[in-house]
């Protein structure tokens, strides 16, 4: 086997695999949306990956993570799909079983998502079919104009190299076509933008308490005191955003309850809404990250959803499922606290839920990390308890409980910035929710901590804005924050990592002063 017929097989496997996708994007249409494999053995990877895979892909990737996930698929599949042409034509059919190969595991990854049937299986069946048939065909094609055993060689423009060529090249472009234009097919059906577009939220029976004055500095670079829906972090574990109809959306609690309770969309926006201002963190946030958010919401108090159900005594954990098949497990007496804002939330920042964050409904919780609390594309409360259910983070290592620790996060100067000597703004955000921010400090170059000014918090819900003026030296400086809550407890030092239950430690930048 030559390195030009090798290079022509691999291209064949290459091939024979797109068209594969293609198909099963196609039929995806018919069948169902999320039944695409690729993005269901994406699904099923972040299911299985460790702890410490998950925190390495944010830390390196943040909200992109996804991407690098698909791309990092994308060229696994595509070198499998080269071994397996080489290998029909070395040994056939043994890139067929190859192929045939990748097909069952797709299969399972498709028919193991949340929500799925059997039919699910049916595009990548099929899919798989095509691309089998296509290798196959494809290299017989091949081999015919290969050397003779004579060494004779058929020409470029032989019958059989001609006919390997216009296969493969129709072939290519075909499921390049199929595939683009399935693929935005199916974002186009699965997209809830038009439906969301046209609901009009129902005015709040409970406004939100008036932002303070003062309460944003007037600090260039600053972290806006409300983070703007566009901007708002997002991590989760669905690789395609959940396609919900509100009309067909239902809310069930049930479990441990003498009343089990269902709800429509419609119902709950005729219920009294309160609207409420909540500071949202997720627990792989590392030291000084971007994974944290502040935004207006408006929902219905989940303790008020609670009563209805009369959870049983004994109980102690509510276990929230999404419609992704994503869980989380929630302190019962948490979401039962009368001055705890825990919400179904159906708007964010004055309009309905985006897509990616949770629409047509999510939970808020202040005071927990987003792992046991925040879930999206919310559909059942099981009440139990903790130590008869467990959820999806909690299973892969993480702690069952997520209380967000003190935090606090310099925001300008950016690290390793150059700027002038002389007066300076050193300034951030600083949290310490459900019970707020006392005060803020700041030391240079490992000296005494210097008290910052604060901003006038919303609430102990929300995190804080915080600046100190800095009288910069020339020279190359290191800074430090550290906040301390209300209740007097300092932000701890230690430098711990995120898993198992939020990462701690102050941030610290360098810059250099000219």
């Amino acid at each position: 086997m030559t390195a030009q017929s090798r290079a022509w097989a691999a291209t064949a496997g290459v091939v024979s695999v797109g068209a594969a996708l293609a198909v099963a994007e196609l039929i995806a249409l018919m069948v169902a949306p999320q039944s695409s494999p690729l993005l269901a053995v994406g699904s099923l990877v972040i299911d299985l990956a460790p702890p410490w895979a998950k925190d390495a892909a944010i830390a390196l990737f943040g909200t992109n993570d996804k991407i690098f996930l698909l791309v990092l698929l994308s060229v696994l599949l595509a070198l499998v799909a080269a071994g397996a042409g080489i290998l029909q034509l070395a040994a056939p059919p043994r890139g067929v079983i190859v192929l045939g190969l990748l097909g069952v595991i797709a299969a399972i990854a498709v028919t193991t998502r949340a929500q799925a049937t059997g039919a699910w299986a049916i595009p990548t069946v099929l899919g798989i079919a095509v691309g089998c048939l296509l290798l196959h065909m494809l290299i017989v094609r091949l081999r015919r104009s290969l050397p003779t055993p004579n060494g004779a060689t058929a020409s470029p423009s032989s019958p059989s190299r001609r006919g390997f060529v216009a296969l493969l090249a129709g072939s290519a472009a075909a499921a390049i076509v199929v595939g683009v234009g399935s693929r935005l097919a199916n974002a186009a059906t699965i997209t809830t933008q038009t439906i969301r577009r046209a609901i009009t939220l129902p005015k709040p029976t409970t406004t939100a308490a008036p932002v303070p004055a003062g309460a944003s500095l007037d600090v260039e670079g600053i972290s806006p005191l409300i983070t703007a829906n566009e901007n708002f972090y997002r991590i989760d574990t669905a690789l395609q955003v959940p396609a919900i109809d509100p009309e067909t959306w239902r809310l069930r609690i049930v479990g441990m309850v003498e009343n089990e309770i269902e709800i429509g969309f419609d119902e709950l926006l005729a219920l009294p809404l309160d609207e409420s201002i909540t500071t949202l963190m997720c627990v792989s946030n590392e030291v000084g990250g971007s994974l944290i958010g502040n935004a207006l919401w408006l929902g219905y108090p989940i303790r008020d959803l609670l009563a209805r159900a009369r959870p049983l005594a004994g109980a102690d954990m509510v276990l929230s499922r999404s419609v992704d098949g994503f869980t989380a497990s929630t302190p019962l007496e948490i979401l039962q606290e009368e001055d705890r804002n825990a919400i179904f939330a159906v708007g964010m920042n004055g309009e309905p839920l985006p897509p990616e964050h949770g629409f047509p409904v999510r939970m808020v919780v202040p005071g927990l990390y987003g792992y046991v609390s925040a879930t999206k594309w919310v559909m059942q409360l099981e009440v139990t308890t903790f130590d008869r259910a467990s959820a999806y983070w909690t299973d892969r290592g993480w702690s069952e409980r997520g209380p967000v620790k003190i935090g606090s996060r310099i925001d300008v100067p950016a690290n390793r910035a150059s700027v002038t000597a002389g007066p300076m703004a050193v300034a951030g955000v600083a949290w310490a929710q459900h019970t707020g921010i006392r005060g803020v400090q700041v030391r240079v170059d490992g000296g005494d901590w210097q008290d910052a000014r604060l901003a006038t918090a919303i609430s102990s819900d929300t995190w804080v804005q915080w600046v100190y003026e800095w009288d910069a030296a020339a020279g190359t400086h290191d800074i430090e924050v550290r906040a301390t809550d209300a209740d007097g407890q300092a932000q701890s030092g230690d430098d711990v990592p995120v898993v198992p239950n939020g990462a701690e430690g102050w941030h610290s930048i360098s810059v250099t002063v000219g």
